[in-house]
């Protein structure tokens, strides 16, 4: 049987295959999401918590054992999360295929530098400052 046989109508007119990228982009995209829920909550209960404070109480909770780590998770799950559901706007309306590559790329790269400056602010506060 050839492969021409295999596939849909639609798909034989279009000329389209299968991307076999589509199932993973999406799991990751519900994982981050699912850690990005306990995440959210945790850090809008601790800006709640030290709402008022003056600044050496918020360094000081920058500075407990906890704190970084859950942040750092945080920003982690929270720009690579963007940059899933930006990729899927710019592929789904961007209809100019020289510009879907190059969007997604700055995109990622926006995403990248942003989640690195995150976590180098809240290292050097908590471990240096």
């Amino acid at each position: 049987m050839s492969p021409q046989r295999t596939r849909t109508p639609l798909s034989r007119v279009r000329g389209l295959g299968s991307a076999k990228e589509g199932v993973e982009h999406w799991w990751v995209q519900r994982v981050t999401a699912a850690a990005l829920i306990p995440l959210t909550v945790w850090f809008a209960a601790s800006l709640i918590a030290i709402t008022g404070s003056d600044y050496t109480t918020v360094i000081a909770w920058f500075k407990k054992p906890l704190t970084p780590i859950l942040m750092v998770l945080l920003l982690i799950a929270l720009f690579h999360h963007m940059a899933l559901g930006l990729q899927v706007v710019v592929e789904d309306y961007v209809h100019a295929d020289w510009a879907k590559r190059p969007a997604v790329v700055a995109i990622r790269l926006a995403c990248f530098a942003l989640s690195v400056a995150g976590i180098y602010a809240t290292l050097r506060i908590a471990f240096v400052d």
